[in-house]
């Protein structure tokens, strides 16, 4: 909404002033890189976009119950903080396209610190959780809830994350009242008891309860997360549309509400200058900006703990998101990569430098360590565009500064995630349901 509305230097500074903030990004991430909002050295701004189920405020104090009862949230102890909705600004360097990436809130990936393999709407839970164990208060466990869901994405995606912002129940409802509605298309009317939505096929405008029923729905859908998903991106698809054609920073009482709704119940990352990246952002139009879902599998998956769950490839997610930068950028033959196999796997390290000469690299050495579970390409100072192209030429994994290696010298550690030699494992696909990618300008019809 920051980027897309366009809000005056005035307004985005009174926005700042009030906005809540928490510590969630590890400093050790932009240790000798840019400045994030500029040009990250892993190639991407990553951006954290995160509906939570929340039954309080941004400063952590609980809705009123007449509130939740507009909301058709339930009481104030349901919810239990899991993150409904989920969703990855992925802004690659050079580029005037940005891809909002989704991850359905069931699926089932690892669990950043140690939780095991469960649905990623339950990471901001079990790391806010394990810190109310240790006696930490509400919201420096909110704190540690986000910094687990940020490594879990990060570990997930192979991505660095940048930013983070996160909105509860009643600021959606609030900002879609705002703005004065979003238009959406129904393909059959609906009514579902849970969710609480009720609406006729076709198209409408929806704003707060409606609104805020209409992208909760899953049960009754054909394809259950996945579809709410995609009601998610055309929600947002038509609200970016909204804000871009709409006089709503033209109107100061709306600019006024706006500002309010923001300031009471969205959280953002400590540090983070909105202005700075408003104004990076300010020339995306409607069709530069895409909506997208990672690649599942599928999407009745048993688990043993967790029920029904969407299937996940960790390494499809990785070459899914490698692949919205692009090619890899072409690489000079003097360039040597040195390769080190910490998987315990033999001929992994052959395998990657065969990869890496397809490319264009010059063959380097390779050599054996430690074992490592994650892949990770090190580099020296001066080495960030050819670690971002080594990255994205063996399938996507975080890149990261080490400055015990000498200047523009890139050294690519493969883990146990790395793939084996001459395994063809089945990959899963998007669903074919799934509707072709969703930009600010289209209003698709959806389940």
């Amino acid at each position: 909404m920051l980027v897309t509305t366009g809000v005056t230097w005035h307004n985005l500074t009174a926005l700042t002033s009030g906005v809540t903030t928490q510590d969630v990004i590890a400093e050790e991430a932009s240790a000798g890189e840019p400045s994030v909002g500029e040009r990250p050295a892993d190639g991407s701004l990553d951006v954290m976009l995160v509906g939570v189920d929340s039954r309080t405020d941004a400063r952590g104090n609980p809705l009123p119950q007449e509130v939740l009862r507009e909301l058709q949230a339930g009481g104030s102890e349901a919810g239990g903080l899991n993150t409904d909705t989920l969703i990855m600004v992925h802004i690659p360097n050079n580029s005037g396209k940005a891809f909002a990436v989704s991850f359905p809130r069931d699926s089932y990936v690892e669990i950043a610190g140690g939780f095991g393999r469960h649905k990623i709407n339950s990471a901001y839970a079990y790391g806010r959780n394990a810190a109310l164990k240790n006696d930490l208060g509400e919201l420096d466990a909110r704190r540690e809830g986000a910094k687990n869901l940020i490594a879990t994405v990060e570990g997930l995606a192979g991505v660095r994350v940048d930013h983070y912002a996160e909105v509860n129940l009643a600021g959606f409802y609030e900002i879609t009242k705002v703005v004065g509605g979003v238009e959406v298309c129904l393909r059959a009317p609906v009514n579902d008891r849970s969710s609480g939505v009720n609406l006729p096929a076709g198209r409408q405008s929806l704003e707060g309860r409606d609104a805020l029923a209409f992208v909760r729905q899953r049960a009754g859908l054909p394809l259950g997360d996945l579809d709410r998903v995609v009601r998610q991106q055309v929600f947002m698809a038509g609200l970016a549309k909204k804000m871009l054609s709409a006089g709503v920073l033209a109107d100061s009482a709306k600019r006024a509400d706006l500002i309010r709704a923001v300031t009471e119940s969205v959280v953002i990352d400590e540090g983070w200058d909105i202005t700075d990246f408003a104004v990076r952002m300010s020339d995306l139009a409607g069709g530069n900006m895409s909506f997208r879902t990672i690649p599942t599998g599928n999407p009745g998956l048993r688990t043993e703990q967790d029920g029904l769950a969407v299937e996940v490839d960790d390494a499809a997610v990785r070459r899914f998101v490698s692949a919205l930068d692009g090619p890899p950028a072409p690489a000079g033959a003097s360039v040597a990569v040195e390769v080190i196999n910490a998987s315990g796997v033999p001929g992994l390290a052959g395998q990657a430098l065969r990869a890496l000469a397809s490319l264009g690299y010059a063959q380097g050495d390779t050599a054996n360590a430690e074992r490592l579970v994650k892949s990770v390409v090190r580099y020296g100072r001066g080495g960030e565009a050819d670690a971002v192209a080594v990255q994205q030429g063996l399938g996507g994994m975080p890149t990261m500064l080490d400055e015990t290696l000498p200047d523009k010298h890139v050294r690519v550690y493969v883990g146990r995630d790395y793939p084996k030699p001459d395994t063809k494992a089945p990959r899963p696909t998007a669903s074919p349901n799934t509707p072709p990618p969703i930009t600010a300008n289209d209003t698709p019809c959806v389940n």
